[in-house]
């Protein structure tokens, strides 16, 4: 494959042209068994083509790459998941996507997420290649580069379940599509329960803002989230990859 900038040859479809420093891939979509992951790499959004009144999104994938390992068990299985993890990620940083869509084990999407600093989306769809190109085809939402700490504000600055509360909100405010989180007063009058520091994002609003609830015995905290989706639908999408975010880090 060519480099879709300057026509250099790349050694493998998608990679980073190191001779224009380009990105030919914007987007990849990890597919992740326990023994198996596919990586799709997915082009920038060029114009698609109209085909019987609907768009050919066909065009914008680049290619796959399909890696493989063999599943150990007892003392020998976190070395081997890490080192699949590795080079599920060596491939992605290759690509130097702007975000990846992963779906399939949830082990193993811990483990690469672990080893790479890009934006990640959960992605459950039968078909998750297509789920994403239309997708990414009907949203253009803002990244918000802030630090997490920075997102955090408000009148109430007191957080249930001190460092681990605070870990949980910085989860959330690590998202790229969320511009604020405002802490809410706290309410002791709950129902209690044993176990521990649990987070959840509810339902988007009509402004695609949304609400965290932290609980923590019977004390429980409404947080609101500002994201940067301008409506209910692209709310919703960013409350569930906000509640895969704390699913993966053990707050549900």
């Amino acid at each position: 494959m060519e480099c879709r900038h300057c026509a250099s040859p790349l050694e493998k479809p998608g990679d980073y042209c190191l001779v224009c420093r380009d990105a030919n891939t914007e987007a990849i979509v990890l597919e992740a068994a326990r023994d198996r992951a596919t990586i799709t790499m997915l082009a920038g959004e060029d114009e698609p083509r109209e085909r019987d009144g609907s768009a050919d999104l066909d065009e914008q994938v680049l290619g796959e790459t399909t890696i493989t390992t063999t599943p150990e068990d007892g003392e020998n299985e976190p070395i081997e998941l890490r080192n699949f993890a590795g080079l599920i990620g060596d491939e992605i940083r290759r690509k130097r996507p702007e975000e990846v869509y992963a779906g399939g084990t949830r082990t193993v999407i811990r483990a690469v997420r672990e080893d790479l600093h890009h934006p990640f989306y959960r992605v459950d769809d039968d078909d998750p290649v297509q789920a994403v190109l239309e997708r990414r085809g009907n949203r253009a939402l803002d990244v918000v580069e802030t630090p997490p700490a920075e997102k955090i504000g408000g009148s109430h600055t007191t957080l249930i379940g001190g460092r681990t509360g605070m870990e949980a909100i910085h989860a959330v405010a690590g998202h790229p599509h969320v511009k604020k989180v405002i802490p809410g007063p706290i309410d002791a009058g709950g129902k209690g329960s044993q176990s521990g520091m649990r987070a959840k994002v509810t339902r988007a609003d009509d402004g695609g803002n949304v609400r965290m609830l932290l609980r923590d015995g019977s004390s429980v905290q409404e947080n609101r989230v500002v994201t940067t989706a301008r409506d209910r639908e692209m709310g919703e999408r960013i409350r569930a990859d906000l509640n895969d975010v704390l699913a993966e880090a053990e707050f549900q």
